[in-house]
């Protein structure tokens, strides 16, 4: 169910539409596309943001080469047939979602663990803590390693989960928290969750996890298996 938790690094595709609004003009087209509701042409650009039609143009195919805009062609006038005219290349917004989070969070995952706790707490009357530690865990289990791991497999398990795993002495210690700003604000509550959720990946040994909270880390350490 939260198989996308995993996710080592954000996709390249995303970095270069990003990348793409770095350009002042671009980005100023982009802006102005995104909200209209119907598709804009690049007269509409150019008219409105008084700049050059080929301008315009060139930025528009830009956007939508970068996977930013969509494209589609549709004569605005209505008629059809012999006579009506070409029809005119069109822009809107994509419906892609795009997302670059650099260091990696995942605060889509927290929200939904959060979400399906509350849930089964209106529908059980448990807790909605216990009902979260139970979901945490249950994600962590899907994440799982084997309970003959080495560590090295357990680290680029975490690793994929963007926890940027590192050895330090006996432990293995987690340099960034997926979700750092949730855990600043509610620390108990999402720190136990952090906890439950690589408890349930060392489903075998779950005991290796602990609190160990400490600045620049996740709140998490592991006691490392091949010592």
């Amino acid at each position: 169910m939260f198989s996308r938790f995993r996710r080592v690094r954000p996709a390249a595709a995303d970095v270069a539409a990003i990348s793409a609004l770095d350009e002042p003009t671009r980005r100023r087209i982009y802006d102005y596309v995104c909200p209209k509701r119907d598709a804009v042409s690049r007269d509409d650009v150019s008219a409105d943001l008084d700049i050059p039609r080929q301008t315009a143009a060139f930025h528009l195919e830009k956007l939508a080469d970068a996977g930013l805009l969509e494209i589609e062609f549709a004569r605005r006038s209505g008629r059809s047939g012999p006579g009506a005219g070409r029809p005119s290349k069109l822009y809107r917004r994509t419906a892609r979602e795009l997302e670059v989070q650099l260091p990696e969070r995942s605060y889509d995952i927290a929200g939904s663990l959060l979400a399906q706790a509350v849930e089964e707490s209106d529908r059980t009357g448990v807790s909605p803590r216990v009902c979260l530690a139970r979901s945490a865990a249950e994600l962590g289990r899907d994440i799982g390693v084997a309970p003959d791991a080495t560590d090295d497999e357990l680290m680029v398990a975490l690793a994929e989960c963007g926890y940027e795993p590192r050895i330090e002495g006996d432990d293995i210690v987690l340099v960034n928290c997926p979700f750092h700003t949730l855990a600043k604000e509610h620390t108990g509550l999402v720190c136990g969750m952090n906890l439950d959720l690589l408890s349930g990946v060392l489903d075998g040994e779950p005991d290796r996890a602990r609190l160990h909270p400490q600045e620049g880390y996740c709140c998490v350490r592991i006691a490392r298996g091949d010592r």
